[in-house]
């Protein structure tokens, strides 16, 4: 799942490329990630005179000396050029018109520039592309997604987004947040990791005391804070506290991931449905939800004989 981020520049005004020469539209200022291209179907033939172009090209660039992969190779030029023409043609189709054409005149909504945005591509890597606007903001590209992310690259952790992972025992939800939980370090951000009856234990200490404020700014300084295994055991209205006090204390200044067999909708079974709820409502606002499914992995490899080494 490693993945490597990629700047990517903020749009800058430009001609609106259906009205009249000389005439420019307000830009906004905000970026984009990168995109990732969604797979491909199955591959088709291609045609004689497709084949004939490509040979030309193929041709061409070496005559020139120019690499055929690499950085500034002909297949990342040509994927680029691909890309970004579908994409003008998927604003055609959204505008009811095509580029330059004089219906496009005066007309309500029309181009309104282009914007930077860098997609992954499975065959050249990172390519960046002009990706086309219109002046209402409607147009939603389908080849390359509007704020498509994925969670590797770490920038729901920078939103201060949360992630709920849930489902049956042995499934890898705990891999899962470890694996991203390094991923953080390796950044040069911090984690806290704890199960719901350590961090029961950490604020009913403080409590004690009257520290839980401090604990739980201490606690907080981590950009990302875990709670693993929530539900795999009986939890009172001491854990509920816990956990609704660090829910809200984290809820939009830090990323929270929580794993669990029960969903978050179901937490109210396992502690008092009012703080349940409270806990929930702040968790999901700006959650993520992954649901794992299959049998247990540890299971599996115990049945199979795979999860010790045989004695001689």
């Amino acid at each position: 799942m490693t993945e490597t981020l990629v700047a990517v520049s903020p749009p800058s005004p430009e001609k609106n490329e259906d009205q009249e020469p000389g005439l420019l539209e307000q830009q906004d200022t905000g970026g984009e990630a990168f995109g990732v291209i969604p797979e491909a179907g199955a591959d088709r033939g291609l045609t004689a005179a497709e084949m004939a172009v490509i040979q030309q090209m193929v041709r061409q660039a070496k005559d020139a000396g120019v690499a055929l992969t690499g950085p500034d190779g002909l297949l990342k030029a040509l994927t680029k050029t691909v890309i970004e023409t579908a994409l003008d043609e998927e604003l055609s189709e959204h505008l009811g018109y095509d580029k330059h054409a004089p219906e496009g005149r005066n007309r309500g909504n029309s181009r309104n520039g282009t914007r930077t945005k860098t997609v992954l591509t499975d065959n050249c890597g990172p390519v960046e592309v002009t990706v086309p606007r219109d002046r209402d903001g409607t147009f939603e590209p389908q080849l390359v997604k509007k704020r498509q992310r994925r969670l590797s690259d770490l920038e729901w952790v920078h939103r201060a987004e949360n992630l709920a992972i849930s489902g049956p025992s042995g499934t890898g939800k705990t891999h899962l947040v470890e694996a991203l939980a390094h991923k953080v370090i390796d950044e040069g951000m911090r984690v806290s990791w704890f199960t719901l009856e350590s961090l029961t234990a950490a604020i009913g200490r403080a409590a004690v005391d009257g520290t839980i404020s401090k604990v739980l700014v201490r606690i907080t300084r981590a950009e990302l804070i875990v709670v693993d295994d929530i539900g795999m055991l009986p939890s009172g209205q001491a854990a509920a506290e816990a956990f609704y006090r660090f829910v809200d204390a984290t809820y939009e200044r830090r990323s929270l991931a929580v794993t669990s067999n029960i969903h978050p909708s179901g937490y109210d079974t396992i502690m008092p449905k009012t703080l349940a709820t409270a806990a929930v409502d702040r968790l999901l606002h700006h959650a993520h939800v992954i649901i794992t499914e299959g049998t247990s992995l540890r299971l599996a490899e115990a049945t199979t004989g795979r999860g010790v080494i045989p004695l001689t």
